[in-house]
């Protein structure tokens, strides 16, 4: 019964998995260049499956060869052809220019690949053994085993390279024992028995470097001097990722630099910055782009042709017709992937710097350069890339450029049933099937960027020194307050930890944000809709900021009129409230070195909640109007009907507010839970009282989340910043760098160190 099963499989095996494993390297190079520009799982999640099935394809083919080579019964009896088509699976297992790790931690791999290299080059060459003398295809089959090597190489030697061991050595510079002390000091003491008036002074060195920084234009930058100021800063502040101290002078050179930018060009230059990064610690692109690289890639390419070329005119009688087809696909595949890498290389920023490292490097003089450069920039960033279409935009982004949303009212009001959670907890999807349901992503909009950069350029000004900008870059929201004179909100900032203040904080912005729409009239004059019409959201598409939200859409200077810029501040605030637990949520790694005990507060705090909103249920029995609904039900885990789903969150928030808090929570329950519900009710109601004296409460709530934000990006582990550059970055990790070029952090050493002795005799 299974013998026609077992022929067909003897049949085909070799062949489904050669043209499998010619199928993920098309599938890699083609989509892996999207992974830093988008964060949609249903792209990357498919790119993990490739990256992990290439390799076990490739191994597993090279295996089915070897057998096959030695069972002369099979159905496949061509050993010539067997042994040509083996390094073709080395070269497979170099992999694509686009992607050499999907994680970080896959670099740290690279001896495992370095055995791997050397495991499969023996079994290849078995194979050609096995085939001779009488194979008549040994010529191509050793110019294909030498391309194969090259790539293996490439890639071996690239995951050594992006390690964090390597990478650190490559940031440090040469041994410097100093000046000659002994010797100094034997001339200043022989001066002195001479009876010679002798003194040491130090010099301080000439600047190097700080033309550059000065020279750099006020106005705006091009796209050519764009590309060029990110890789200067690129060389100078890579050593982050490992976590390297920084000199004064580099401080002062980078801060002066990004105070004289705007916005926009300041976040262009940081997003360029960090595409550099992510191509040296997930692409060939360090081994490529050198002369070594240039030459290999040279040779590697000359090898597939020239063995097509005799593949061609060899006399295939006795081939089985579509084995030379398979032969010719392999043939024909790795030179379209060659080609295709050699354009992305040739069209990428790396090509550009090696045209003009810097704009002193780059004039209208050097006209065939000039040429080459406009070209490579109309072509990078073409007018077809400023189609609106969703495809075009994906293209031309270097990030992501969103923000994901997790809201902790909105979690408690949709949760799942117990034995729904106990199910999908159990197959280990509960974080996957969370991010699906609970996460929503919003355009990271103009509006946004320019009032982080304003709130960090500010306190950047006023860091004239190293100490004043640790004080500021170690503020968590107080900073803004003691500004304001807002002393009463002091408390639930600096004798709470930082979580539990993230955690007040959301709460209370979302109830704020809430009962600002409950007021009379001011729910149409903010939405702009009526609420009785009902609106579809599908949950995979980004929400679109409406009605008060459009404030925050445009520039931060096309809002006129104090009521605009409490619409402005509003969103920014909910926007940024809403990431922030996304972050503490949804990605612990990032923010473990600040979460403390985050995960359990946001735990017990979910309890609390679904507790009261339970016997808020219950209280209302049968009501025909009912403020909590059941909406358990599965067909609106793709569809959601916003209007509603916004009434529900109105009511809810306004159920909370509802409630005394005239005495503290811990002082009725204890410290046994660790949920601030109630505390974050009454931040809300500190809060609302600023309505009451002034209009800048949004404002204010803003500028705090601003402070929060930043307090997690400086605190933030690098290599945490850096893994996520893979899955098309993040807000903060942007802030985090953009912080390090303002001058705030700790990252900078104290002394400027650069002075040399200078031994002065006087007579």
């Amino acid at each position: 019964m299974n013998l026609p099963w077992k022929k067909f499989w003897d049949l085909w095996d070799l062949r489904a998995f050669i043209i499998l494993s010619l199928s993920l390297q098309t599938f890699l190079i083609l989509i892996s260049p999207l992974r830093k520009r988008t964060a949609n799982n249903w792209i990357i999640m498919p790119l993990w499956l490739a990256y992990l099935l290439a390799d076990w394809a490739a191994n597993f083919a090279v295996g089915l060869i070897s057998n096959s080579q030695g069972n002369n019964s099979g159905p496949m009896k061509n050993g010539d052809l067997l042994a040509f088509w083996a390094p073709f699976f080395l070269v497979h297992l170099g992999g694509p220019d686009t992607i050499t790790a999907f994680a970080l931690e896959d670099n740290e791999l690279w001896l495992r690949h370095l055995l791997g290299l050397i495991f499969q080059c023996v079994a290849a060459v078995y194979v050609f053994f096995q085939s001779l003398p009488r194979n008549n295809l040994w010529i191509p089959t050793m110019l294909m085993f030498m391309a194969g090597i090259i790539k293996y190489s490439e890639r071996t030697r690239s995951l050594y390279l992006a390690s964090l061991g390597s990478f650190r050595d490559s940031m440090l510079t040469e041994p410097d024992p100093g000046p000659d002390y002994a010797k100094l000091m034997d001339e200043y003491f022989s001066k002195k028995e001479s009876k010679l008036p002798t003194r040491i002074v130090m010099i301080a060195e000439p600047d190097r470097g700080i033309k550059a920084a000065t020279a750099a234009k006020v106005a705006d930058l091009t796209d050519l001097e764009v590309v060029q100021h990110a890789y200067r800063f690129f060389n100078t502040f890579k050593g982050l990722i490992v976590d390297l101290i920084f000199s004064f002078r580099e401080r002062n050179q980078s801060r002066d630099f990004f105070l004289k930018r705007t916005a926009k060009d300041a976040f262009k230059v940081i997003e360029v910055e960090l595409n550099f990064i992510y191509e040296v610690l997930y692409t060939k692109i360090s081994v490529v782009h050198c002369k070594l690289g240039y030459i290999c890639r040279f040779i590697s390419f000359s090898s597939v042709v020239v063995a097509l070329v005799l593949f061609h005119s060899d006399n295939k009688e006795g081939f089985h017709a579509f084995d030379v087809k398979i032969t010719y696909a392999l043939l024909g595949g790795a030179m379209a992937l060659d080609t295709i890498a050699l354009f992305m290389l040739i069209f990428s920023d790396w090509t550009i710097i090696a045209l003009a490292k810097s704009p002193e490097d780059y004039s209208e003089d050097k006209s065939f350069t000039a040429k080459i450069l406009r070209f490579l920039i109309t072509v990078k960033r073409g007018r077809w890339f400023k189609d609106p279409s969703r495809p075009m935009k994906v293209l031309r982004r270097r990030w992501c450029e969103s923000v994901s949303k997790y809201n902790l009212i909105y979690y408690c009001l949709h949760q799942r049933s117990k034995m729904k959670e106990k199910l999908i907890g159990y197959l280990g999807l509960t974080n996957f099937l969370d991010g699906l349901r609970y996460v929503q992503r919003e355009p990271f909009t103009e509006g946004l960027r320019d009032f982080i950069f304003k709130e960090l350029k500010m306190k950047s000004e006023m860091a004239d020194d190293l100490e004043t900008a640790k004080e500021i870059s170690s503020a968590r929201g107080d900073w803004i307050l003691r500004i304001k004179d807002r002393g009463n909100l002091l408390p639930y900032i600096v004798d709470v930890d930082y979580d539990e203040s993230l955690l007040l904080w959301h709460i209370a912005t979302e109830l704020c944000y809430n009962d600002d729409f409950t007021d009379e009239g001011n729910a149409d004059k903010n939405t702009g809709a009526d609420e009785s019409s009902p609106q579809c959201c599908c949950l995979y598409l980004p929400k679109k900021i409406t009605g008060a939200g459009n404030a925050g859409q445009g520039k931060a200077g096309d809002n006129t009129g104090e009521g605009n810029d409490s619409n402005k501040y509003r969103e920014f605030s909910k926007l940024l409230s809403d990431y922030m637990l996304y972050l503490l949520v949804m990605q612990p790694t990032m923010m473990s070195a600040v979460a403390g005990i985050g995960q359990i507060r946001f735990r017990d705090t979910c309890a609390e909640t679904k507790k009261f909103f339970k016997r808020k249920r219950s209280e209302q029995g049968q009501e025909q109007t009912r403020i909590f609904p059941n909406i358990f039900s599965v067909k609106k885990f793709f569809c959601r009907d916003k209007s509603k789903e916004d009434k529900e969150q109105r009511s809810a928030c306004k159920s909370i507010l509802d409630v005394n808090t005239e005495v503290k929570p811990v002082t009725v329950k204890g410290d046994r839970s660790k949920s601030v519900l109630f505390d974050a009710c009454m931040l809300a109601k500190e809060l609302k009282k600023l309505d009451e004296k002034e209009r800048d409460k949004w404002e204010t709530i803003s500028r705090v989340w601003v402070e929060l934000l930043s307090y997690a990006a400086s605190h933030c582990r690098a290599n945490t910043h850096a893994q996520l550059l893979s899955r098309g970055g993040e807000l903060i990790t942007l802030i985090w760098l953009l912080m390090a070029h303002l001058g705030l952090g700790d990252q900078f050493q104290i002394s400027e160190g650069h002075a040399r002795a200078k031994l002065i005799v006087r007579k």
